[in-house]
């Protein structure tokens, strides 16, 4: 059995979700600040007409903050019924993953606040954790993310 992947960057690691999470993948676009929203969340944007919330994943996994370069992208993904932007430092690949390549999360990465880490695929010289995208925010973070639009 294999999955298919996208693949991006963040602070130097590479991370994969499974490609049915991501809706699109857009350039970085001008992004309104919301006063009062959580810290990790940018802002919102305008994506065709739909006003999305814009979450920056280097605040969410508590990673040192970078100003957006050329490379850096939004994808769009599915929390539920909402659309979520989140923001990455670069898009690099669609892969196809065997599940022989894949191997459970370490046991470090078990708890309640990394629940979202589903396992870590071994590709040639690189390692690349795997994400499920409907994890990323508590049930909690998720509510107060759609009292943001």
């Amino acid at each position: 059995m294999e999955q298919q992947l996208v693949v991006f960057e963040l602070a130097n690691e590479h991370y994969g979700v499974e490609i049915s999470s991501v809706e699109s993948i857009i350039k970085m676009q001008e992004i309104t600040r919301i006063p009062h929203s959580p810290a990790f969340v940018e802002g919102i944007t305008n994506l065709r007409g739909l006003v999305l919330p814009v979450i920056d994943l280097r605040k969410r996994f508590a990673l040192e903050a970078q100003e957006t370069s050329r490379d850096s992208r939004i994808m769009v993904v599915a929390l539920g019924s909402m659309k979520v932007g989140m923001i990455v430092d670069a898009v690099s690949e669609v892969l196809r993953v065997q599940s022989e390549a894949i191997e459970p999360p370490p046991s470090m990465t078990t708890s309640s606040r990394a629940n979202f880490i589903t396992g870590i695929a071994k590709l040639n010289d690189i390692l690349v954790i795997l994400l499920d995208m409907s994890k990323i925010l508590t049930m909690d973070e998720q509510v107060e993310l759609s009292s943001v639009v």
